[in-house]
């Protein structure tokens, strides 16, 4: 029942190619923005709207990005959020909520025959 305290899952796509950082003891980070949309009826009609996520991957899900996630594929995400305060260059603190990747799912749309 804890894991259902904290649960995110998403399908979308990757909006940017994700930036990936080694650190001094070998451990990788994954860093990208993942898109979903959700289609609303309203009166005139439908429209999109478009969320966007910013995600992090560590250690071996984040090797796995590096080598096979690009820019526009998507993705099923399952993970947590994390809450996080830090202090840019100019000494201002800024807080950011990020989803922390658990398991993660590469979606390929089968191509079209044509």
């Amino acid at each position: 029942m804890n894991k259902l305290q904290n649960a995110v899952n998403l399908i979308g796509r990757i909006g940017v190619a994700p930036v990936i950082r080694t650190f001094e003891n070998g451990v990788k980070l994954a860093k990208f923005t993942l898109a979903t949309n959700e289609t609303i009826r309203e009166i005139n009609g439908k429209s999109v709207k478009t969320q966007w996520h910013s995600i992090v991957a560590w250690g071996k899900k984040a090797e796995l990005i590096e080598k096979f996630v690009k820019k526009g594929q998507m993705l099923a995400i399952d993970g947590k959020l994390i809450n996080r305060v830090y202090t840019d260059a100019s000494g201002t603190n800024k807080k950011v909520t990020e989803i922390q990747v658990n398991e993660i799912l590469m979606i390929n749309p089968k191509k079209q025959a044509g």
